[in-house]
């Protein structure tokens, strides 16, 4: 199994439009972060986690040249608003399998009617995105790709955001705390991914360095990677102050597992 980071930025991404600090100014490519995506290789192909809106920028970047199946994890614009660059799966006919919870369904189908709607079709010569939605229920399994992969439901301020643990991978983003079932279900993987803006100040709907830091601690994953990380800080700095055990992201990272 390998998971690949696209983009491990918040919604503004990184570098800030506007912003001259020296994250934003940083010649390290590592502190260009764009918005949160992911692929696991999975045994019978690539799961994409999240559409962001550079989404097919990333793919060329990391050179994935298919996809197989989707996971949405909410409806955030910064998660799904690249939704229409899986054309470029579909444009031949193949359906996108597509995972979601079920509180989601409607405002996917609100917003990209043009996808879900059968009635809208695209003039000759065009296309549009082909996705079947499927819906999960927190902690119960679904096999997608050949794989057990196991919904892991977590507050985002008010709304709930859906990670996944699959295989000795978990994965969290926009998480705002890890309930006791998120926990049971991650706990004793060996590559766990968590949310994390900045040092210090705490945030309505996302941990901060040091939550996340505890929340890896109670989950006790050989190695935590922090994603959604902002510009105020900085890819050598975080190296430096994080402990053993937990490391920053960055787009084109890429971690085999198991």
């Amino acid at each position: 199994m390998k998971l690949t980071f696209l983009g491990t930025g918040t919604s503004f991404g990184v570098p800030v439009v506007g912003c001259d600090c020296d994250t934003c100014t940083s010649d390290d490519p590592r502190d260009r972060r764009t918005r949160h995506g992911a692929v696991v290789d999975l045994p019978e192909g690539r799961l994409l986690v999240d559409t962001p809106p550079e989404l097919r920028l990333q793919l060329l970047s990391v050179g994935v040249p298919s996809i197989d199946a989707l996971w949405l994890t909410h409806d955030h614009a910064d998660h799904v608003h690249g939704i229409d660059d899986v054309r470029a799966f579909t444009v031949r006919g193949d359906d996108l399998p597509t995972w979601t919870a079920p509180e989601y369904v409607t405002s996917l189908h609100e917003r990209f009617r043009y996808i879900f709607d059968e009635a809208v079709q695209p003039p000759m010569g065009s296309s549009k995105p082909r996705i079947v939605l499927n819906t999960f229920e927190p902690n119960v399994p679904v096999r997608i790709l050949g794989e057990d992969v196991v919904p892991v439901r977590v507050p985002h301020g008010g709304p709930m955001a859906y990670g996944f643990r699959v295989g000795g991978l978990g994965y969290v983003t926009d998480a705002k705390m890890l309930p006791d079932d998120a926990l049971d279900v991650l706990r004793g993987v060996d590559v766990l991914v968590l949310n994390a803006l900045w040092f210090g100040r705490p945030h309505g709907s996302h941990f901060n360095i040091e939550e996340a830091i505890e929340a890896a601690a109670q989950v006790g994953a050989r190695t935590t990677f922090l994603t959604h990380l902002t510009h105020r800080v900085r890819h050598e700095e975080l190296l430096e102050k994080l402990p053993a055990g937990v490391a920053p992201a960055y787009d084109g990272l890429a971690v085999e597992i198991g």
